[in-house]
């Protein structure tokens, strides 16, 4: 540890109750155990400022004064000896010596660029103020003949330079100094002059009023320290506890804004700003909200809270309808800083912003938690009664020779495959835990789909129905490749549900499916890959996108319902997400679902 960091930590530690033990070798001074360089107060005493700026403030006024102090006496002296001949040379010479001294160390380069953390004099530092200014005025005391100098007057400077920039002790010590300087000229004045017991009195209360000065003083600066070290200490709680808050309200996966009364935005975690963006996110605030046609209804929302009565757990629903004509129902909860009835302009509103799909979906889950356990051990019993009909049958199968009987048995093996399909559907999303997904290269993976799928759809090879775009992925001839953890067979079974209801919900002309990856940066958010497959099918009704990824949920007569549902599951036990948005009659390919997909690691993407 430094010399000065040592000084510094003493200097703002609380005073100990007991004496602090130290080695018999240790070497004390006056002016602590470190040496000449050492701070002056002593061991169990604190500084009167631990503040460094304040100290460091301080010590350049009292500098400053003695600065001036030491013109103005000179002046005095010389002005005196022009006009009259009653200053002599010592006494031109001590003043011209006091003030070259005085002004010298207030314009010396250590003196003027201290370090910010000296909380106290050094020994140096003492001896060249304090300890320079008693010499001199004792001196001037003793050779002032015939100008008339108030020497108490001045005693006051080193002692209120002591009290304020120096422990108690010290200060009191320099009181003690000034007083027997004081006393020491009256003795000698008074034996001269034979007037003894008027010179000792006079002194005696001069030095009275010196040590009553240190002594306030030196409280008065300890107090002052000691609320700085409060004040400190709770900037430093307030500003944790700001760094906490903040924190908090960044990771909150539900929106926060904080709007005054003229729709300006003063604060906005990352979850508000992407629930008022139709895609990525509105820019940092502050933003104003009125004048965006979108948010028309948040603010229409916003002015009804601050003018309407104070109701609690007050929640309103609203939707928004972007530029692309995509729209997002969310619900607001209004809290405010001041009572409504107040009427100031700074009164603040904090809302807390929710998507109402994302409501709709947590109520869906607890129902289906029951239930999702429950048909993970219902599918496990139904296996084995399974496995017996579909034996049964094959037997049957055998032994049949009536068309009647084997189109019987067919029906039979049939809805045997069919059931064998549910059960393996809902157990690849029962709850378990997996290993850790290993790390795949999107670029590849998906060429790998897009190929298998074409294979199985010859239709759609001929009519070149699927086309892939991969251009929004880092070039791999560059040595950059975007890699996620994701099961390659979980992730193949998510694309080739999307693309199956892309075939069958689109149309048949070239191109009427998109399969595409971009990579996706922000500056409060990890990179991500977003996955997407695009149809050109008829837009999802509003009643039907609410209900998307409900289990047993299906717009065909012979689906089961579980398809996007698994896909979401599948996405969701890898870290992933899947949704479904649309986009306006201006583009041909209305219909995207996506995927955002957590990168393994970042890409190493070469220099713009």
């Amino acid at each position: 540890m430094s010399r000065s960091a040592s000084r510094s930590s003493r200097a703002s530690a609380p005073p100990p109750d007991d004496q602090t033990t130290r080695p018999a070798d240790a070497q004390v001074s006056w002016f602590g155990p470190e040496g000449p360089d050492s701070v002056v107060p002593l061991p169990g005493q604190d500084a009167p400022l631990a503040d460094a700026s304040s100290f460091v403030r301080l010590y350049r006024a009292f500098l400053a004064a003695r600065a001036a102090l030491g013109l103005i006496l000179l002046a005095g002296v010389l002005g005196a000896s022009l006009i009259d001949r009653t200053a002599t040379n010592s006494l031109l010479l001590v003043s011209l010596g006091y003030a070259v001294l005085a002004v010298t160390w207030w314009w010396w380069p250590s003196q003027r660029r201290m370090t910010p953390t000296a909380t106290a004099l050094n020994r140096r530092q003492a001896l060249a103020t304090i300890g320079v200014d008693l010499g001199t005025f004792a001196v001037l005391s003793q050779i002032n003949e015939g100008l008339n100098i108030n020497s108490a007057a001045l005693m006051a400077l080193p002692v209120l330079m002591a009290a304020v920039l120096m422990s108690r002790f010290m200060a009191v010590a320099v009181a003690a100094a000034a007083t027997l300087i004081l006393l020491t000229h009256a003795l000698l004045d008074g034996l001269m002059l034979q007037r003894l017991s008027n010179q000792l009195p006079p002194a005696g209360m001069t030095g009275f009023g010196l040590f009553a000065v240190a002594i306030v003083v030196s409280e008065l600066s300890a107090r002052l320290a000691r609320e700085q070290r409060s004040a400190r200490g709770h900037l430093e709680l307030a500003r944790q506890q700001a760094q906490l808050n903040r924190l908090v309200i960044e990771e909150l996966p539900e929106g926060v804004l904080v709007v005054d009364r003229q729709g300006q935005v003063r604060t906005a975690n990352p979850a508000a700003r992407r629930l008022l963006s139709a895609h990525g996110q509105t820019p940092p605030p502050p933003f104003q909200l009125q004048g965006v046609p979108a948010w028309s209804p948040l603010v229409s929302a916003i002015e009804q809270a601050f003018g309407g009565p104070i109701r609690l757990n007050d929640s309103r629903e609203i939707l928004l309808t972007f530029d692309d004509q995509t729209r997002r129902g969310l619900r607001l909860r209004p809290k405010f800083t001041r009572n409504r009835d107040s009427r100031h302009d700074d009164d603040l509103c904090v809302i807390f912003i929710e998507d109402l799909r994302q409501i709709h979906a947590r109520a869906r889950q607890d129902k289906l938690a029951a239930m999702g356990r429950m048909s993970a051990g219902v599918a496990h019993e139904i296996r084995n009664p399974l496995a017996a009909i579909a034996q049964a049958n094959a037997l049957l199968a055998e032994d049949s020779t009536e068309p009647a009987q084997l189109r019987l048995t067919s029906m039979v093996a049939d809805n045997v495959e069919r059931l064998k399909r549910i059960v393996d559907d809902i157990l690849a999303v029962a709850p378990g835990a997996r290993p850790l997904a290993p790390a795949i290269d999107v670029d590849l993976a998906l060429r790998s789909v897009a190929e298998d799928w074409l294979q199985l759809h010859p239709g759609a090879r001929a009519s070149q129905l699927l086309k892939l775009d991969l251009s929004g992925l880092p070039p791999r001839e560059l040595g950059s490749t975007a890699q996620v953890r994701f099961e390659p067979d979980h992730l193949r079974r998510v694309l080739v549900n999307l693309l199956d209801n892309a075939l069958r919900h689109g149309s048949d002309q070239a191109g009427s499916i998109v399969l595409s990856a971009q990579w996706l940066t922000s500056d409060d958010a990890l990179p991500q890959i977003m996955v997407s497959v695009f149809s050109d099918g008829a837009p999802i009704e509003p009643g039907v996108e609410q209900s998307l990824f409900e289990p047993f949920f299906s717009t065909r007569s012979r689906g089961t319902g579980l398809g996007l549902y698994i896909c979401r599951e599948l996405c969701e036990q890898h870290g992933a997400s899947i949704d479904y948005r649309g986009h306006p009659p201006t583009q041909r390919h209305r219909n995207e679902f996506f995927i955002l997909l957590p990168l393994a690691e970042a890409p190493a993407l070469p220099p713009a």
